[in-house]
């Protein structure tokens, strides 16, 4: 099911000059936040809270989701450069679940460990909460590549789209309408880190068990759609 060549390409594009710039400068810029705070501020549970859940985990996760799943396979698309890819010997479940491991990868390493990080320097991991965050942040990287990446299948505008989800629907409806908080990926994955923090620390409006299923089934949906959408697209250039 995972292609190390297929792979290799995935992270060359992903990585290249302008999206590796925005991957590094959003955690660039947490840390800086987080540093600044603990000077002023001093070691402090709800300013760590604050600035993880609300930079970290509702913003800065979504956003290097969508460089990281749209940019897996959306230019291939755009670019017409996915003929190729599609005529080597490879079945497309397998291009798929390779683009979203290294989406996943990509994501999970400029959130998770820079949300870790940031915690640590925010208040020192009390009451867990820097390691709770990196979980759900590393959790949510997950879901995030797989809707990002189905993005990128289905419409040569997946980056737009997928900020205007990211900025709008999580960062925005997600932390403001209360009935919009069960759909966020982000409120799934705080389900997540309020069992690993201390009590009290982290809040979450799903359950354990509800944000764990609906984590795991969108990102198995989203992921079966690509793979669907891909062997459509090859079917049209054949025919």
């Amino acid at each position: 099911m995972y292609n190390a060549t297929v792979a290799r390409l995935t992270y060359r594009g992903l990585l290249g000059r302008r999206r590796a710039f925005i991957l590094f400068a959003l955690p660039a810029l947490l840390l800086v936040i987080s540093a600044a705070l603990r000077m002023l501020t001093g070691a402090d549970d709800q300013t760590a809270t604050d600035v993880l859940g609300g930079f970290a985990l509702a913003t800065m996760v979504p956003l290097i989701g969508v460089v990281a799943g749209t940019g897996a396979i959306g230019p291939e698309i755009d670019d017409g450069s996915v003929v190729y890819l599609l005529a080597k010997p490879v079945k497309r479940p397998t291009i798929i679940f390779t683009k979203l491991v290294v989406a996943v990868g990509v994501t999970a390493a400029f959130s998770a460990l820079p949300t870790l990080m940031a915690g640590f320097l925010l208040n020192g991991n009390s009451q867990q909460i820097a390691v709770a965050y990196a979980v759900a942040a590393a959790v949510a990287s997950v879901a995030y590549s797989a809707i990002f990446l189905l993005l990128g299948t289905i419409t040569r505008h997946a980056v737009v789209a997928g900020l205007v989800y990211a900025l709008v629907w999580e960062s925005l409806f997600g932390n403001l309408i209360p009935g919009a908080r069960t759909l966020s990926v982000q409120q799934w994955a705080l389900a997540l880190a309020q069992k690993i923090a201390g009590e009290g620390a982290i809040t979450s409006e799903v359950g354990l068990t509800q944000g764990l299923v609906l984590l795991v089934g969108v990102t198995v949906a989203a992921t079966w759609y690509a793979g669907r959408k891909l062997r459509t697209l090859t079917l049209a250039g054949e025919e």
